[in-house]
């Protein structure tokens, strides 16, 4: 398996991740009767963590369909190579350090560490052009 293959499998593991996290974070807050209920009313949450860690999940979900397709087109396309191999760790690391940040509320590091993983899935994507 490429570099950029194991980078897209272990940033699918981290999106499963970010679906426990808020998830958790919800039942904690919540109690596990709500989870185990139909939620047919999600009371709003009073902790900073649970809107955080649901943000972090969305904002995870907004880039992940464009790093799935453009590693896979680089892939096919027999474009891999150091911009690819580089750009999937950008983008992936990015992704790693995002949530804890997110998660403590730090303002401008979060979105430093957002525009890496950004650059990194740029990367990946310019590279069967190039």
């Amino acid at each position: 398996m490429t570099i950029e293959l194991t980078y897209l499998s272990a940033t699918l593991a981290l999106a499963l991740v970010q679906i426990f996290l808020p998830a958790g974070a919800r039942t904690s807050e919540f109690g596990l009767k709500w989870n185990a209920g139909p939620r047919d009313k999600t009371p709003s949450s009073e902790k900073p963590l649970t809107g955080r860690l649901e943000r972090a999940q969305s904002n995870l979900f907004e880039t992940l369909p464009l790093f799935i397709g453009a590693v896979l087109v680089a892939h096919v396309a027999g474009a891999n190579g150091a911009l690819t191999a580089w750009g999937s760790a950008l983008y992936f690391w990015g992704r790693v350090v995002f949530v804890p940040l997110y998660a403590m509320g730090i303002p401008f590091i979060r979105s430093l560490v957002w525009l890496v993983s950004l650059a990194g899935l740029v990367m990946v994507l310019v590279a069967p052009f190039i």
